[in-house]
């Protein structure tokens, strides 16, 4: 490609690629997929490092990210950012209008009425045009510089090409991270066990004092703009002052609304009191300022607030619904969290079914009997809570709530540590949640590398029994033929806390009807939600009557279901879902007691499981309605991967094994200093504490790890177990290339792309010359050898731990002289 052709292609990227960031940030809609974006980001990175020259400093391959910040400078504000007085009520929004009016003197005066946003306050400086600093709220005087993080966010303008911009000039917004965007992460920390983000205003804050821009680039950052500021910006009302900001490009709210009196700022909080809940980040109130620049001037500022603005907050709504039953989730650290299930309710423009109760003190606080009716709140947090139990409406004889005593998971009894709120499951060895990152560890590609065991099946194959450490992997191929059909999720699955299994209710419908697809019943139900489970039952008949959808015998399937539910009515109801116990009594008939079905329902998590233990010939007809009931299933094909990775892995170096064995405190690095000083595992299990210490980076807390894991049985019968599946636990005798000693003691780390060596090649040729390779930058390296293109992130983490970087040459030469 010509200079003249890459010219024309980025400016074309340049436009195609902000036209789509402006319809995501600023329309909330989208036109292409997250990877066809990155491609053409891609394409237009490429570019500009192909045409250094064409890069401009708003490209938006500017936006990635990649600067590393330990510490954020503390910047001065040029206009202090000043917090706002708060009112609850009608009265005292009144109360300040006469204040207004007794400033001024007169009533002719109008408001600027706007949404009060609950994100993160950022001032943003603009010199010629462009974007020079961005300053956190801080204590309103001084703040924090963000700029390389705010710089990553896609619609913020990083130079404005309009006519008439001031030379210099500010303008203030709140960013925030949009509601889809927080419940997106926290459904990725979830599946990873990681521990979830409070709310979306907490998880704005911290991402834009990480230290890794790359981080904050990912994580879709938005922006509102509410201000102007600066020397002859050219207006003289605020309503002039946002009509300016949004020509030049920031993204305002489309919220506001210009206001004759303090009536029509009534009518505009009544307007929103419902409408905010659609709005794609959180509000609690509305901001009312007086429009006119020269008024605000006339009435001034307190000492901590101006007297011209002020903000009505919205009282939390609260709703009562009926307590059903309370299930108990299990972290992958052990922690246990009480969750109750609701009735649905209506509250803040959503339903309402879950509510969070944190733990066992907040139980004992509220002091919660079986159904009784609770209050339940919404706030900013994940789920809403609840704040009181109505003592009046609680069933004559219902017995207060006791907090669980063993884990609801592998049955272990619970623990709580000293001065902790939390109970916790010691059962880190066998507990479902806490094997699955030890197995993730055991499996991932700096390991073993068997890359067809991914988060979800290795969750499937701990809840359903097949494995419960990483020996039991090599055991599965002797198992090949149960593992056909078992279910690959159990998202569909609620466990109460008596241990019965429930399963979702659109699951549940869509095995018991024929004709109806999936998303039939799923919008359906969403439309429903509001309603009863007997409500919604008995209005999905009419709905099959509607549709015209094998009417006699769906509908009859329906009343058998409530038939069911009503027979055992004893049993917890939980929202959403119904006894798995209840539905396979329908299709299971005579051929099996409700009461085995029962038990089996209590021991098993999934549909599958249950029938492998009550092994029943059942025709293919039943078969095929069962089918409906699993999620996605264990293939053939899937089952054949999985056993050709697992053969596979047999072949790691011992080195992979040290690793993968999770042992506290040893990396890939000490792994493979460990392997290649002692040659097999049984002499670094009889090797002595000195002999230990002798070895270069190996300290006393390793030390101590590695006593504590030859300590503990259940490891050693691992390692046996292991080597009789043939995995290397002792270094390969090959000869090794000793080429001589010039990189002796030296521990080297070579980054980018070299002209003489391959990965590998380099990483044998320090090791040939006495030297240890490193794969990560730490204070521990000697030098990097720096090749071409190296990562600008890895560069500046270097040279501020101060490790020198040599070309290639100077290394060669040094090896050489």
């Amino acid at each position: 490609m010509t200079h003249a052709e890459a010219a024309h292609r980025i400016a074309q990227l340049t436009k195609e690629i902000n036209h789509h960031n402006h319809l995501y940030y600023q329309e909330s809609r989208i036109e292409i997929s997250d990877f066809e974006f990155d491609q053409l980001l891609e394409e237009l990175v490429r570019l500009e490092t192909q045409f250094p020259d064409l890069l401009k400093s708003d490209s938006p391959s500017q936006r990635v990210g990649g600067t590393i910040t330990k510490e954020f400078q503390t910047v001065e504000h040029e206009y202090r950012m000043l917090s706002l007085g708060n009112t609850y009520t009608v009265e005292e929004l009144s109360a300040f209008d006469e204040r207004v009016i007794k400033g001024l003197g007169h009533p002719n005066y109008e408001y600027f009425c706007e949404m009060k946003f609950d994100g993160v306050a950022i001032s943003l400086v603009y010199e010629n045009g462009q974007l020079a600093r961005a300053v956190t709220r801080g204590d309103g005087t001084k703040g924090d510089d963000v700029t390389a993080n705010v710089k990553t966010i896609r619609n913020i303008p990083l130079s404005i090409k309009a006519a008439n911009v001031p030379v210099k000039f500010e303008v203030r917004g709140e960013i925030f991270l949009p509601i889809k965007e927080f419940e997106k992460i926290n459904a990725e920390r979830e599946q990873k066990g990681e521990a979830l983000l409070a709310n979306p205003r907490n998880a704005a804050s911290g991402t834009l004092k990480m230290q890794d821009s790359g981080v904050v680039a990912k994580r879709r950052l938005n922006c509102y703009f509410y201000q102007l500021l600066g020397e002859n910006i050219g207006v003289s009302k605020h309503d002039e002052a946002i009509h300016l900001i949004e020509s030049w490009g920031f993204n305002v709210s489309p919220t506001y609304k210009k206001a004759k009196d303090i009536d029509q700022v009534l009518d505009y909080i009544e307007e929103w009191r419902e409408k905010r809940f659609s709005l794609p980040l959180d509000t609690d109130g509305v901001v009312l300022k007086i429009n006119d620049y020269d008024q605000r001037e006339e009435l001034g500022f307190t000492a901590k607030n101006p007297r011209w603005a002020i903000a009505y907050k919205y009282k939390a709504e609260s709703a009562e619904t009926e307590l059903l039953s309370i299930t108990y989730q299990v972290g992958r650290t052990g922690a246990i969290t009480p969750v109750a299930n609701l009735a649905p309710v209506q509250l803040a423009g959503t339903t309402v079914k879950r509510a969070s109760l944190h733990n066992a003190n907040e139980i004992l606080r509220l002091g919660i009997h079986e159904r009784d009716f609770v209050f339940v709140e919404k706030g900013g947090e994940i789920i809403p809570k609840i704040t009181g139990v109505n003592t009046s409406r609680r069933k004559a004889g219902a017995p207060p709530i006791h907090y669980i005593e063993h884990c609801p998971e592998c049955g272990t009894e619970l623990i709580r540590k000293e001065g902790e709120a939390k109970h916790y499951c010691p059962n880190s060895q066998t507990c479902p949640p806490q094997v699955l990152g030890k197995i993730e560890h055991f499996v991932s590609k700096r390991a073993m590398d068997i890359d067809s065991m991914g988060t979800e099946r290795i969750r499937a194959l701990i809840d359903q029994g097949f494995i419960r450490s990483y020996a039991d992997i090599y055991d599965l191929e002797q198992k090949q033929s149960e593992l056909l059909g078992l279910e690959m999720s159990q998202d569909q699955y609620e466990r109460e806390a008596t241990g019965l299994l429930y399963i979702s209710l659109e699951k549940a419908l869509f095995a018991l009807t024929e004709g109806i697809s999936f998303k039939q019943i799923q919008d359906f139900l969403a439309e429903t939600a509001h309603l009863t489970l007997r409500e919604q039952l008995r209005g999905f008949q009419g709905q099959i009557r509607a549709w015209k959808k094998k009417v006699p015998s769906n509908v009859g399937m329906i009343d058998y279901l409530l038939q069911n539910l009503d027979q055992h009515a004893d049993l917890m109801k939980v929202e959403d879902y119904v006894p798995v116990a209840v539905v396979l009594e329908i299709f299971l008939g005579r051929r099996v007691s409700f009461e085995q079905i029962l038990e089996a329902s209590k021991k098993h998590g999934t549909v599958h499981m249950i029938l492998l233990e009550l092994d029943l010939d059942l025709p293919s007809e039943i078969q095929e309605r069962i089918k409906k009931l699993k999620a996605n299933t264990f293939q053939e094909g899937v089952i054949s991967n999985m056993m050709e990775g697992i053969f596979k892995s047999k072949e790691q170096p011992f080195e992979k094994v040290l690793f993968a064995l999770g042992i506290r405190n040893i990396g890939e690095n000490t792994a493979a200093l460990l392997a290649k000083h002692f040659g097999s595992i049984e002499k670094l299990q009889e090797a002595s504490d000195e002999q230990l210490l002798e070895i270069n980076g190996v300290g006393e807390t390793l030390v101590t790890s590695i006593r504590e894991f030859f300590a503990q049985q259940e490891n050693l019968d691992h390692i046996s177990r292991l080597k009789a599946n043939g995995l290397k636990f002792e270094i390969e005798q090959r000869e090794e290339k000793v080429l001589g000693n010039a990189l002796a003691g030296k521990r080297i780390l070579a980054s980018g792309k070299l002209q003489n060596f391959k990965r590998d090649e380099i990483v044998d040729f320090v090791q040939a010359h006495g030297g240890q390779y490193i794969s990560s930058v730490s204070k521990n390296l000697d030098f990097i050898i720096e090749g071409e293109e190296m990562g600008p992130s890895k560069k500046e983490k270097a040279q501020k731990l101060g490790i020198p970087l040599i070309s290639e040459e100077e290394f060669l030469k040094m090896v050489e002289g």
